[in-house]
């Protein structure tokens, strides 16, 4: 020491009484190093040891006798003079050292007061117990708890003991002066990383990948200036940024083999001859990719965005539809209860002005009938005096006109016969007739809530299309499949597989056709585009398997098929009769199971641009009839 005069670099400037010898200069750090600090110094082979030696500015080959606050750096008199810090305010190293150590040392001893005595960190929500003791409130909490098994309680610090379980107190100063602290120190909070060479923990604002350690402001100042000394942001991934092989800085890029490398890999190594950049070169240029791939994925996320609120603008549409649809709904039920109360009353009127016609009939007979009974009686009383009379001339002479009663008795049957009956065959005629007459209304009750008329469209099968193994009877309205292959002259129209067309086409409207499938086992019904593929065997031109037609098909499984995709469907019973709805303009194919109730199967979306045919493909032992 006393023949080199070489003292540590990362010491404080040594003062007379306690100089700080350095006992090796690292030759990669470009660094002197005391005993403490050398024991902090990286262990890899790259940095060699040797004996201390001076370090000069790298300009000027003079010694560091100053500090620039300016940039922070230390310089020589050549470098105050003549210059880069030409006029720049300096300070003395030693000067500039203590104000640095004294900063060091008031940061470090406001530190230790701010430390929780149990975890030992900073304080969290600080709170204190009666005998002035501070801690974090969650480790005062679990304290206490720990200590409430054996019933006594007392200060972790002080052993002060307690009674009762304390309650702790919010200290806000103690919060706040936390708080301050730590803003204070945003690049320590951020980081975690410190100073290599700092004896209290001291925020590192740069770490040197060729030293492999990181530095505080001051100790920053007193680093080599070489441009070897690579300087990033505090990190600790030091192992990451070096060679594996090599063990130097990897400073370059290998787009061949998109690999960061070192100047030795590509020198005498595996990428050697490769075309390569310098990292922050090819930062930029992947940047620049990365650039055009944010701005295609901030594109597909607008464009989901828009198909998120158009879904949920049909959401609502639907809902609105709904609303207005259930009110529609009302509206005609409430026109055919009224329609139905009418009928009703008309017919309860009729049965009741019979009623009222019979009770007016048989009213009369009962008028009648007791006048007649009354004169009965006087027969009966007068015959009865005769009877008692004991003188037989008296009694014959009385006798002389009593013969003819008997003739005149009351015939039961007649008068009921004659009495006047409801006439039942007259309501039910009249029950008849208002049922149709309320049926033929139902149109016009439909039109009025603006319900769409569905009425079925005349589909008749074309059988210039029909496959030769399938029959059409002459109604054009059944088919069914057959191994005898028909007579029937090849054409343009016809189909080389088993399947057949409707005669018309729908180019526009709304149509709809019922198809009975129950005598079928496999089918496939649906609706296909005029340039249909005929002449194609196999698979290729069956309906659903292109994207020329929409099918529903049945082949062990109810399935939706278009352009050769199936989606399974699901029904609760064997599908009979199928009800198929077209709305051309508004690109709607659907299918429904035609049961109590109707079920919907199915509904195809498409933007029809030909003219459609209804189209049925036949399998063995299947038969369809189209329904009038």
């Amino acid at each position: 020491m006393e023949e080199t005069g070489i003292f540590c670099t990362y010491c404080d400037s040594p003062a007379p009484a306690s100089p700080a010898p350095a006992v090796r200069t690292c030759l990669q750090c470009e660094a002197s190093f005391c005993e403490k600090h050398l024991s902090r110094h990286s262990k890899s082979s790259e940095h060699t040891l040797v004996e201390p030696t001076d370090r000069k500015c790298s300009t000027h080959k003079e010694v560091l006798k100053y500090y620039c606050p300016m940039d922070a750096a230390c310089i020589c008199v050549s470098c105050w003079v003549a210059g880069d810090h030409k006029g720049h305010d300096v300070e003395l190293l030693d000067v500039a050292s203590e104000k640095e150590k004294n900063t060091t040392m008031a940061s470090a001893d406001l530190r230790a007061e701010l430390d929780c005595s149990i975890c030992l960190s900073l304080y969290t929500d600080p709170v204190s117990l009666r005998c002035g003791h501070d801690f974090c409130r969650s480790c005062i909490v679990s304290a206490l708890d720990a200590q409430e098994a054996a019933g006594a309680y007392s200060c972790p610090d002080c052993r002060a003991e307690y009674p009762e379980r304390p309650t702790p107190e919010k200290n806000r100063k103690l919060g706040n002066i936390v708080e301050r602290f730590l803003s204070a120190l945003p690049d320590m909070e951020e980081t975690g990383i410190f100073c290599t060479y700092c004896d209290s923990p001291a925020p590192a604002v740069r770490t040197c990948l060729q030293c492999e350690a990181s530095f505080c402001e001051k100790h920053l100042s007193r680093h080599s200036k070489s441009s070897e000394h690579t300087l990033v942001e505090p990190t600790v991934t030091l192992r990451e940024r070096k060679c594996s092989t090599h063990k130097e800085v990897l400073k370059y890029y290998c787009p061949m083999d998109a690999a960061c490398i070192c100047v030795s890999c590509w020198v005498a190594g595996d990428h050697k001859g490769h075309d390569v950049e310098l990292l922050d070169v090819a930062s930029e240029k992947e940047k620049e990719k990365l650039r055009s791939v944010i701005e295609k994925v901030k594109s597909e996320r607008e464009e989901a965005g828009r198909r998120v609120q158009k879904l949920k603008d049909h959401t609502t549409e639907q809902e609105e539809k709904s609303v207005r649809l259930s009110e529609k709904v009302t509206g005609l039920f409430t026109d055919l209860k009224e329609k139905l109360e009418d009928l009703e009353k008309r017919i309860q009127g009729e049965i009741s002005r019979e009623n009222d016609q019979v009770s007016l009939s048989v009213s009369d007979l009962v008028k009648q009938v007791e006048l007649h009974k009354g004169e009965l009686s006087k027969k009966i009383n007068h015959l009865e005096g005769l009877f008692n009379f004991t003188d037989p001339l008296t009694f014959l002479k009385g006798n002389v006109n009593c013969g003819d009663i008997s003739d005149r008795s009351c015939d039961v049957i007649g008068d009921v016969r004659d009495a006047q009956c409801l006439e039942e065959d007259l309501v039910s005629q009249i029950l008849h007739r208002g049922l149709l007459h309320f049926a033929k209304n139902l149109t016009d009750m439909k039109k009025k809530r603006q319900f769409p008329v569905m009425q079925k469209s005349d589909v008749l099968l074309d059988i210039d299309t029909a496959h030769n193994n399938i029959i059409i009877f002459r109604d054009l309205r059944s088919a069914f499949y057959t191994d005898t292959l028909q007579d029937r002259p090849d054409g343009p129209q016809r189909f080389i597989s088993c399947q057949v067309l409707g005669s018309s086409s729908f180019s526009s409207g709304r149509h709809y056709w019922e198809v009975d499938v129950s005598r079928a086992e496999r089918w496939i019904i649906g609706a296909a585009e005029e340039s249909l593929e005929r002449k194609v065997s196999g698979n290729e031109s069956f309906i659903g398997y292109n994207e020329k037609s929409w099918g529903l098909m049945v082949n062990n499984d109810l399935t939706a098929i278009h352009n050769n995709i199936f989606k399974p469907l699901v029904s609760d019973s064997p599908v009979k009769v199928v009800g198929v709805y077209l709305d051309y303009e508004a690109g709607r194919l659907s299918f429904y199971q035609l049961c109590d109730p109707i079920r919907h199967l199915h509904t195809f979306t498409a933007a029809f641009s030909e003219p459609l045919y209804a189209a049925f493909c036949l399998f063995e032992n299947s038969s369809i009839r189209i329904m009038k």
